[in-house]
């Protein structure tokens, strides 16, 4: 077979064309465009835990309490408790009525005997009334009896005189003393109605005089419960538009602390025993307390047992049902020092790479500070070094919680 074609033809068939090479060369472009895609992602992802960590993290602080306390006294346990009042009383009225005045508010310092409130006396006025006519009327009838008795044994005098004579016959002068002994029973019966008459208008009186609610000591009024127009009982807690109490009244000069000391250090705390009172909304201010009694009794669900403590200062800013952390002390002798270091909460300790550490907030981050710790003190933990008086750590780290992270400290937080 002949090829009539050129030598020319046959040199540009053999010529590559060089669009088409740089298209093999290359190969497919799939490949690298999934490897950008990757690298964005990453890029973002880096970006996204950046802008997390820069955000601060919301915590509560507490502070370090020395453990030196003033006077030279020495803390041998810290606890937390509330303030009470040993004399209190939800005032109500002892009969059911309708309020018809109240004179008192929330706050308001009373003394024993004021008048705090007074009920509608109109129905009770009523049966004094009653009870006062009834009273009038069985006087009037013993003074009745009284007279007949009077006049019949006259009569069975004259009759006992001429019987002898023989002007009247013996059984004349019988029905005559028989009817002086019917009078005597009759006055006897007309007087006993008299003195129930007389106690049923004490007994309306009484009602009438708890139409008037008094204050049953001195004391300050915490909660007003009722109001002009309500109906008041003794014999009910409320519902039914019927009101159970009037008020409650505390009397301020029977505060004391109570305080759930863990029954693991109860026999640390003594009777009499000096203590230390610091309320929460007061930090700065120290009370002078001592321990009333430890009350013979373990809550088995709290493993604690309640102790009571008297406070030595009384003032206005003490109120009810306000938290309180207490130190008890010990006197310290003259050769014995003040334990040393701090008191931190137990949950502020937290172990990073095998060591005790806590986080000190300053300039708004959370500084991880390594201590050392001692002994425990009910729910808090003494440090002896690493840590000064005051200084505000945090209450509860986080377990990712960093080195410098920022924080921000949580509102009302004391």
């Amino acid at each position: 077979m002949n090829d009539n074609r050129s030598s020319d033809d046959l040199l540009h068939e053999l010529r590559i064309d060089r669009a088409q090479r740089d298209d093999e060369s290359r190969g497919p472009r799939w490949p690298w465009i999934a490897g950008s895609v990757v690298v964005l992602l990453i890029i973002a992802g880096v970006a996204a835990v950046l802008g997390l960590r820069s955000k601060a993290v919301t915590v509560q602080t507490a502070s370090a309490v020395s453990m030196a306390s003033a006077g030279g006294d020495a803390a041998v346990l810290q606890a937390t408790g509330y303030v009470v009042a040993r004399r209190q009383a939800t005032v109500s009225a002892q009969i059911i009525g309708t309020l018809a005045q109240v004179s008192v508010e929330e706050g308001e310092h009373v003394q024993k005997g004021q008048v705090l409130a007074r009920l509608d006396p109109t129905a009770y006025q009523a049966q004094l009334d009653s009870a006062q006519a009834q009273y009038a009327a069985a006087q009037a009838s013993v003074v009745k009896a009284r007279a007949m008795l009077k006049q019949d044994r006259a009569n069975a005098a004259r009759m006992n005189d001429v019987v002898a004579r023989g002007y009247v016959s013996r059984q004349d002068a019988e029905q005559a003393n028989t009817q002086v002994a019917t009078d005597a029973a009759a006055l006897d019966v007309a007087i006993k109605q008299a003195e129930a008459a007389g106690a049923q208008v004490e007994a309306a009186k009484v009602n009438m005089d708890f139409t008037i609610i008094r204050a049953p000591f001195a004391g300050v009024i915490t909660a007003k419960d009722a109001d002009v127009g309500e109906i008041v009982s003794p014999y009910t807690a409320g519902g039914g538009g019927i009101a159970g109490g009037l008020a409650t009244i505390v009397d301020m000069d029977s505060l004391e602390v109570d305080v759930d000391v863990n029954e693991s250090y109860i026999s640390r705390v003594k009777p009499d025993m000096p203590v230390q009172a610091i309320l929460d909304a007061y930090p700065d201010w120290k009370i002078p307390a001592h321990v009333i009694a430890i009350i013979p009794s373990a809550d088995k669900s709290k493993a604690t047992v309640k102790v009571r403590i008297a406070l030595d200062q009384k003032d206005p800013r003490i109120i009810p049902q306000m938290g309180v952390r207490v130190s008890f002390l010990e006197k310290s002798s003259e050769d014995r020092k003040p334990l040393p270091g701090v008191l931190v909460p137990k949950s502020a300790i937290v172990q990073r790479d095998g060591r005790d550490v806590v986080f000190v907030v300053a300039e708004g981050r959370a500084r991880q500070t390594p201590v050392t710790v001692g002994g425990d003190f009910s729910d808090m933990r003494q440090v002896t070094q690493g840590l000064n008086a005051g200084a505000e750590v945090v209450a509860a780290p986080s377990a990712n919680m960093k080195d410098g992270e920022k924080v921000q400290v949580k509102a009302g937080n004391n």
